[in-house]
Order: structure tokens, then sequence, then C-alpha cells
């Protein structure tokens, strides 16, 4: 039985998120209903997943392949699966085939894993391509200049679908100051959608649960929110 705080908490944070999406969404020309929620899971357990799903959350990510494996098979079928944390090479094989969508493939060498891992278990599996945006050494992802030449390689790739772009913006001591990164994201998005080769490329994933609001205005169309939803955890465990 779920505890009645945490449903409660919940329910009213999913009510702000929709409201401060749907506010964001105006300001960029759209609706509440072109933006994507996927909550992501890390460290929230299967009954408060479900929970979050049949109030209406229609994508789950998690971060970790060991924590998804434990909890999948008692994370109700309604909602669409995603893995979004950083995936190894060796690891690929456990995820392949259990979940829609893997956001964050860093590398070539990873998108041809998942290319491999893909035919032989006869699917097609749907991939963002990582973008590191700040140019951090400390995060994984193409740089912007070299995600154009990245596409072209991975469509050669059998097994794959390139479907968009998805990043995580350095940290800002101002939450404003996030926006120039959004911004170029956005634009990188459009010039790498609107390229005639390029017809899959239909996702912007990015904002999270201190920067959603912003991401959204400047043209995300999916969120990756977890504390906001679900209250803090530990990330620890």
């Amino acid at each position: 039985m779920m505890e009645k705080s945490l449903t409660d908490r919940f329910d009213l944070n999913y009510a702000e998120i929709k409201k401060n999406i749907a506010e964001s969404a105006k300001k960029s020309g759209r609706k509440y209903e072109d933006i994507v929620v996927l909550a992501a899971t890390k460290t929230v357990d299967a009954d408060f997943i479900n929970y979050a799903i049949e109030q209406g959350i229609g994508y789950v990510g998690e971060n970790r392949v060991q924590e998804f494996l434990s909890k999948n098979d008692a994370v109700s079928q309604k909602a669409h699966r995603h893995f979004i944390g950083h995936l190894q090479t060796n690891k690929v094989k456990d995820i392949v085939g259990k979940v829609e969508l893997i956001q964050s493939v860093h590398s070539l060498k990873l998108a041809r894993e998942i290319g491999k891992v893909s035919i032989n278990k006869g699917v097609v599996t749907d991939i963002l391509v990582e973008v590191n945006i700040g140019g951090e050494e400390s995060k994984s992802g193409f740089d912007p200049e070299q995600v154009c030449e990245a596409i072209d390689q991975m469509q050669g790739i059998k097994g794959i679908n390139v479907k968009g772009l998805m990043t995580i913006p350095p940290i800002c001591d101002k939450k404003e100051d996030s926006r120039k990164y959004f911004d170029e994201m956005y634009k990188l998005f459009i010039e790498i959608r609107d390229k005639k080769l390029y017809n899959n490329i239909e996702i912007l994933s990015m904002g999270m649960s201190d920067d959603y609001d912003i991401a959204v205005e400047c043209g995300a169309n999916m969120v990756r929110i977890g504390t906001a939803l679900f209250g803090a955890r530990n990330y620890n465990l």
C-alpha cells in the first residue's frame, strides 16, 4: 500500500508541472499536449511508478541497467519505456528489446553495438544522439559540430533508427543561464531535422527537474523529470 503522503505529494507536483509546461509551451507557440513528460524513475520503486502511470504518466526512463532489470517486470506495461542513463557497450544486450528508445547514445561504437544486438534479436531500436552542448570534459556525447557527421554514419547502421537529440547542459549558478544552451540545442535540432536525409528526426529531449520550463520555452518536446515529480531521493542506493 502506497503511503498517502507520497501520492498526495506526487499529485500536487504533477499538477504544478503540467501547469508550468502548459505556460512554457504557450510561450513557444505550442500546447501542453505537444510535450512528452518522461518520469525519470531512478530509485523509485515499482509501486510508486505504477501509481504515476495511473495518474497519466505515459513515459518512464531508467538510468541504470541493473535497476531497470530489477523493476521492469513489475512496472505497468501501459507506459513507454526509455533508457536515459549512460550505457556501456557490454550492457547493450540487457537493454535492447526491452525498451522502445535509448536516449543516451554518445558514440559511434555504442550505436554500432546497439545495431548489432538489435539485428540479433530481430528488432529495430530507436535512439537519440547525445550532444555535449557545453563541451564539458566530464560529460559524454558528441560535440555540436560532430553531430551531423555522426548521424550520417549512424544512418548506415542497420538495426537502429535515429529519432532525435538529447542533452544535459552544464550546471548553472542561475537557472536562467541554462537558456543559452537550450537555444543552441534547438537551433542544432532544427538544422538537422530540416535536412531531407533525416526524415525521422523528431525528438528533442532536454530539460530536467530544475530547468524543464526553460527547456520547453526553448523548444524541447520531451522533458525528463524525476525529483520534481517524486520528491528528493537517496541517489546513493
